[in-house]
């Protein structure tokens, strides 16, 4: 026999979690953009939206400030900066 547990979704949307950056949040430069969705898909709070060329954003209010996503941006069109 096989049970499946399923949790209700928590309030993570709710809770604004970007105070908790490292000091550096990501810049989108929005000039060398290929669209090829990497920082959207290594993003471990989905917080980064957009959907084409040099459209793609992120809600700081989410954003850890990890860097993936500018670690794995092929065109280096994502750069980490000092939050101020």
């Amino acid at each position: 026999m096989i049970i499946h547990l399923i949790a209700k979704p928590g309030s993570a949307r709710n809770n604004k979690t970007g105070s908790w950056r490292v000091g550096k949040k990501p810049k989108f430069l929005q000039k060398n953009c290929t669209a090829c969705k990497n920082c959207l898909l290594i993003c471990p709070e989905g917080c980064i939206t957009g959907e084409g060329k040099n459209t793609f954003n992120c809600d700081y209010a989410f954003c850890k400030g990890c860097g993936l996503c500018a670690v794995v941006c092929p065109v280096q069109d994502i750069v980490m900066v000092v939050e101020k």
